[in-house]
């Protein structure tokens, strides 16, 4: 399989700026460094992504793939991105057929930096069908352990989401963004771009520091991975949309504690790991 031709035209992540504390102090301080991102199929404009710009080339082809606008990565040539005039230039080999029609129809969803969906949002949800996986509470809280330790914009600056991809307990790949949308395509552009004999969603579990609203259910479940965990809760649409395609939604998971809201026979109960039950105040 063909390859895209990818830049690799990372932008700094955070900037300087001074603020005032509450004594009356001028106190220098790290934000992230957001931008606008416009991407262009064949010269046709599309979307603008907002985003901190560590991955923008993974960033956009993980968008396409979970728009459902290209269904193969061979059929990218190249993407070049361009910070001077915040633009991501997609070239494909054989164009995108009906784009203006399969584009007509946006839904801007919930989160941070306002992502879209095009098209039904439930569009081919029916048609996916999820690997047999399950993840023990010790690789769980593994996991958990993991982000705690990842450094990150978010300790120094803040003001992002994080998103991982983990096989097991072992990280593969950690994305911070503006929003979660936008970290979940970035590792999705990635796993396009890996051995598929490799991709395979049965040992692969998500994470993501924000809610779990239906794009990010939907998302995970395109990109063939059963199980996601955050350390926020669910959104009604996301708890029906994870029972519908059978996905492992876990939520709240901070230090010991958790709530499995869906698919629960994917997660091999040790509660002898989550020591004593704190008692009930009298």
């Amino acid at each position: 399989m063909s390859l895209p031709h990818l830049t690799r035209a990372q932008a700094p992540l955070t900037r300087e700026v001074t603020a005032v504390n509450e004594h009356g102090e001028a106190t220098p301080l790290s934000i992230p460094a957001e931008r606008a991102l416009t991407v262009y199929v064949d010269k046709r404009e599309l979307v603008t992504l907002m985003t901190l710009g560590g991955h923008p080339e993974l960033l956009v082809l993980g968008f396409l793939r979970n728009q459902r606008l290209v269904r193969s990565v061979a059929e990218i040539e190249s993407i070049t991105v361009d910070w001077d005039v915040g633009a991501a230039a997609v070239k494909t080999r054989e164009g995108i057929t009906d784009i203006e029609e399969r584009t007509s129809k946006r839904v801007v969803t919930t989160g941070c930096g306002q992502g879209s969906v095009f098209g039904d949002m439930m569009d081919e949800v029916d048609q996916i069908q999820l690997p047999q996986a399950t993840l023990s509470q010790a690789q769980l809280y593994g996991i958990v352990n993991a982000i705690r330790l990842q450094e990150s914009t978010y300790k120094s600056a803040g003001s992002v989401h994080g998103c991982a991809l983990f096989r097991g307990e072992e990280m593969l790949l950690f994305v911070e963004d503006v929003g979660r949308h936008n970290a979940i395509d970035t590792i999705a552009g990635w796993m396009w771009l890996q051995d598929a004999s490799a991709m395979t969603g049965d040992d692969k579990v998500f994470y993501t520091t924000g809610r779990l609203t239906s794009e990010m259910v939907i998302k995970s479940a395109q990109m063939g991975v059963p199980i996601v965990v955050s350390r926020s809760g669910i959104t009604q649409m996301g708890h029906a949309v994870a029972e519908r395609v059978g996905l492992c939604a876990i939520g709240r998971a901070t230090g010991r504690h958790f709530y499995c809201y869906t698919a629960p026979a994917r997660l091999v109960l040790q509660p002898e790991l989550a020591g004593p039950k704190l008692r009930a105040a009298a």
